[in-house]
């Protein structure tokens, strides 16, 4: 049985595209891929069968909260399914996520901040990261992805 999973909080979209823009994921084969934290403490292992709909990943997000987490993101990013921002993935890169989602525990205290980077340090409106946001989320949501308990993932 599985759970169709909901859109995730709007900074995981950012989220995935400084992991993609970074070199943080890494492709295994056409299904399969590992992305690691920004921190680079947690590997996550995604898996994506688009012609079924149906997903996997072990990230807290996905696991426990039933949205697409952003290594999903991420993997559908690199697989050309996504529109990626290289200028806006750029600036991002560097952004150490974990650490501040821990310190932080509001991901729109964490969004405002990152929106204060991007327009103070590269010149990059806020408006320009919203856009994107906004067509991630809504190209996600056109997917109706299921996610799997478990994958077939290889041993």
């Amino acid at each position: 049985m599985s759970t169709f999973l909901k859109l995730p909080p709007r900074i995981k979209v950012l989220e995935a595209l400084s992991a993609v823009v970074a070199g943080r994921v890494k492709v295994i084969d056409d299904k399969l891929c590992k992305v690691t934290s920004s921190d680079g403490s947690r590997v996550y292992t995604v898996y994506v069968d688009l012609s079924k709909g149906e997903v996997y990943s072990d990230d807290n997000g996905t696991r426990y909260r039933n949205y697409i987490g952003y290594p999903i993101i991420a993997f559908l990013m690199v697989k050309g399914v996504l529109p990626i921002d290289n200028e806006l993935g750029k600036a991002l890169a560097d952004i150490p996520w974990r650490k501040l989602n821990e310190m932080y525990k509001k991901y729109e205290t964490v969004l405002n901040i990152i929106y204060e980077k991007l327009e103070k340090e590269h010149n990059i409106p806020r408006s320009k990261a919203e856009h994107y946001m906004n067509i991630v989320l809504k190209e996600l949501s056109k997917l109706k992805l299921r996610k799997l308990e478990n994958p077939p993932l290889p041993s």
